[in-house]
Parts: structure tokens; sequence; C-alpha cells
């Protein structure tokens, strides 16, 4: 038997741009893993059958599940599974938790079934899974580009501490998508025109990373509920505020715990609310939580850092 947590991931920046010939969108990303997590359990099995189950009924437990599919992508013809999946990443919030689980599984599986693959060989699979599954067999802070798959490490920002809200109101990624409007969103050079939401840089010692999304303008449009979470959390001493990714989730950033824990106080007053406070999450806190699971990545980024020399 093998648990482990599957972490969720926000924006820090999401730039849209235009469509590409395979159909997808070309996208430019800043993506931060951080500590609210879900939690899954594997245990082999004597037969072929892979079995999932999870504590949230809303969940599809069938081949439409990611983790489904990212179990079947490893599979041999004698190897099977339970899986048990503890839900508490909102769903469409916009989060990763679906990609994050198909990761986890893929890492898992790697292990408990000795298959021995390389990182590269997880990141294809993961490529095929979705755009979002790469990034969390790598964690902490990452540049995305091309539909997102296109990965490059940064440099971890000082741990931040975070409320991220979910209310009731729901966008899937297929909606938010269509709710762009392509035109008013690029150039002719795929330069995004739309206004950043938040002119301040998210680290003290780094101006590049500002936080922006082009998702706000079109999602706050649809459900403005949304809209009103980003702004209580501003109210209630935030120095930050972003919608998260696609979803219906909203981030705040806070000065430290103490200012964190008084905004939660008011925040959670708030009926059909779901409010987690959380923190960024560093790369090497990530790889160490996925244990013996992640040593495959952990010699990738070794090997990475040697190759440039740092």
């Amino acid at each position: 038997m093998l648990k482990l947590p599957s972490f969720a991931k926000i924006n820090w920046t999401l730039r849209i741009f235009g469509r590409r010939p395979d159909g997808y969108h070309e996208v430019a990303t800043l993506l931060q893993s951080i500590s609210l997590c879900d939690e899954l359990t594997f245990e082999l099995r004597d037969d072929q059958e892979i079995a999932l189950t999870c504590d949230d009924p809303a969940i599809p437990i069938d081949k439409s599940n990611l983790v489904v599919q990212a179990a079947r992508a490893l599979q041999n013809n004698d190897r099977g599974i339970n899986i048990s999946l503890a839900k508490r990443i909102p769903v469409e919030g916009g989060l990763g938790g679906g990609s994050s689980n198909a990761a986890v599984t893929l890492l898992a599986l790697n292990q408990l079934w000795d298959l021995e693959l390389q990182d590269t060989d997880l990141s294809r699979i993961a490529a095929t899974l979705g755009a979002d599954v790469p990034f969390f067999l790598m964690g902490g802070s990452a540049e995305g580009r091309g539909t997102g798959t296109e990965l490059s490490p940064v440099t971890d920002v000082e741990q931040k501490q975070l409320i991220v809200i979910t209310p009731s109101a729901t966008v899937s990624t297929a909606v938010a998508y269509a709710a762009l409007n392509r035109g008013s969103l690029t150039t002719s050079d795929s330069a995004s025109i739309l206004s950043s939401s938040f002119a301040g840089p998210v680290c003290g010692d780094s101006g590049q990373w500002s936080l922006h999304n082009d998702f706000e303008v079109a999602i706050f449009e649809i459900e403005p509920e949304i809209r009103r979470a980003k702004v209580a959390l501003l109210e209630a001493g935030a120095r930050g505020a972003l919608l998260a990714g696609s979803g219906s989730s909203v981030f705040g950033i806070f000065d430290d715990e103490a200012a964190r824990d008084r905004a939660l106080v008011k925040l959670r007053s708030e009926t059909g609310w779901r409010v987690f406070s959380c923190r960024t999450l560093s790369r090497a806190e990530y790889l160490q939580a996925m244990g013996p699971s992640g040593f495959p990545l952990l010699r990738s980024l070794k090997n990475r850092q040697s190759d440039t020399g740092a």
C-alpha cells in the first residue's frame, strides 16, 4: 500500500494567445504548487482490475476520471490496483485537482508496479492526459509555454501565505475558453492586450511575476460571485488577489500567518463559499512529499542543474 498527497496549483500569471493548428490555445503561464491537497491511496490487487473509489459522490470513478486513465496508460497485462481518492481540492476550481491526481497516479504506479520509467517517459505520458498533468511531476514554480506542457523550472518564490476561495458558482474550462473573444484578447503578434488585474509583483525581490490572468474578464462577467470573492480577499487584507486558473477559485496573498488568520475569520462567514488556508510549496518540499515515487523526477532535476552549471 502507498499513500501520497496530491497538491493543487495556482497560476501567478496566465496569458492566452491565439488558437494553434491543432485546435489548442497557445499559453504563457507561471504555475505554483500549493499545500492544499487531495490524498490518494494505492493498494496492489491480485487481478488485472483498476478500481477507483472516492469519498465525494460527485466525482466519477469510471474511465472518464484521469486517475483511471493514468493507471491504464501504465498498465500491462498482469497488474491491477485499488485506488482510493480523498477529495479536498474543489472540482472545476482552476486548481488542477484532476491533473494532480493523474500525475500522482503515474508516480505511484511507476513505483508499485516496478516499471522503472524515467522522467522523460512519465512526462510524455502525462502530456497525453492533460496540459497541466506534466507540471505535477515537477512541483514548485515553473514556466509553461505552448499548450502549457513545455515546462521550465524556475527559482521558487519565498514562501507565501494564501487563502483560496471557491464560491458556489462554477465555470468549466471549456466554458471559460468559449467565453474568450480571440479578436479582442490578442494582437497579430500574439501579445496579450488585456489589462493586468494587479500591477504589483508576486515577490519583493522580483518584478517579473506580476499577478495576471486573461480569463478574469470573461469569467467575472459569467459569474459575478467569483469577482465578489476576489474583492472580499482584498478587503480582508490580501496584498494581491487573482483568479486561480481557468475555473472558479480565487486566491489572495497575505503578508504573514497572522494577517491570513484574521482574514479567515471574516471570509468563513460567507454562506456557500469554500475557504482554504494554505501556502506555497517549494519544489524540494513537493518532491520530499512524493517520497521514493519522486526519485525519477529528482534525478531529472539534478541533471538539469548539472547541464546548466547550477
